[in-house]
């Protein structure tokens, strides 16, 4: 046989073979960069969480120096609370949050029926940090959701489906609003 048809079978099996070995490393590395970003994308949801809860203690002693007799609304806030902090899975922490956003609305509806409250300035720094951090939990949520979904479907579509078995990648769940949350009503304010 001719040297130059050899080189270039030689040559060609060579470049198969790499591909047949970057094709996979590539989809893995990808599938695992996925994992990462779904990980990150949630612990930014957790940060927003954990800054509600450092805040709801200030807000509730500051709402109790005026509302002295809304202890059913106190606990209420206070067990949600402890229960966002005990919560460990996305699901449950998206029911905790649930219960903490009704909670929280019925103390703000509280405050409301409180005039001097209402213009003091540590209650209206604290409202308007506890909106910022709302709004932050909101977008921090939505990124994860879309990052969630673009995970689940690589690991089920091929060709990472062949992959995610072994990598123990399974599917996530996204972070929605809980039955009890989607079932609240609005606190009602009276005067």
């Amino acid at each position: 046989m001719n040297k130059g048809i050899i080189i270039g079978i030689v040559v060609a099996l060579v470049i198969l073979i790499g591909i047949a070995v970057l094709i996979p490393i590539s989809i893995k590395n990808g599938l695992i960069a996925k994992d990462e970003t779904v990980n990150e994308a949630w612990a930014q949801i957790e940060t927003q969480l954990q800054r509600r809860i450092d805040l709801i203690p200030n807000l509730v002693n500051t709402v109790k120096g005026y509302a002295k007799h809304e202890k059913e609304v106190f606990t209420a806030v206070s067990n949600a609370r402890a229960q966002l902090l005990s919560a460990q899975t996305p699901t449950e922490k998206a029911n905790a949050n649930g219960m903490v956003k009704s909670s929280l609305g019925r103390l703000l509806a509280i405050a409301e029926k409180y005039p001097d409250l209402k213009a003091n300035e540590s209650f209206i720094r604290l409202q308007d940090e506890l909106a910022g951090t709302e709004n932050r939990i909101a977008v921090s949520r939505g990124r994860y959701n879309a990052r969630v979904k673009e995970y689940n479907a690589s690991i089920r579509k091929f060709p990472g489906s062949m992959f995610a078995a072994s990598l123990k990648l399974e599917k996530r769940d996204y972070f929605q609003a809980s039955p009890q949350a989607k079932a609240a009503v609005a606190p009602k304010v009276e005067f």
